[in-house]
């Protein structure tokens, strides 16, 4: 008796989960680590476009962002590529306020999204 009233409990109280609206940008940075040479680099993506560093490919085929809030969380949809490889070592959403959540796992290289772009 006790579970059920604990389950109905949770049932009448929970909050209806909703989703967030995004709103895609027209490009936006990345921060890539050279882990060997202690090096960064912040670099600015067009959605679609491919740049390489190092022995990375990589391309940011979109960038999203919270509509109604340009300067919000910024989530990065990637493909990277390793040294011409024919598998991508990363395809994936990269989450600027939670680079952890989905990661590139590299010995060498640490890549995380920054922020969408404005224009």
């Amino acid at each position: 008796m006790k579970a059920l009233l604990s389950a109905l409990a949770v049932c009448c109280f929970a909050a209806p989960v909703v989703a967030q609206q995004a709103t895609t940008a027209p490009g936006g940075t990345l921060r890539v680590l050279d882990k060997i040479t202690g090096s960064t680099q912040d670099i600015e993506f067009r959605n679609g476009q491919t740049n390489s560093v190092g022995l990375l490919a990589i391309t940011m085929s979109e960038c999203r962002y919270p509509s109604g809030n340009r300067s919000g969380d910024a989530y990065a949809l990637l493909t990277i590529v390793y040294s011409n490889a024919a598998d991508p070592v990363f395809r994936g959403w990269m989450i600027a306020s939670a680079p952890a959540l989905n990661a590139l796992d590299h010995p060498r290289y640490d890549v995380w999204a920054l922020r969408c772009s404005s224009e």
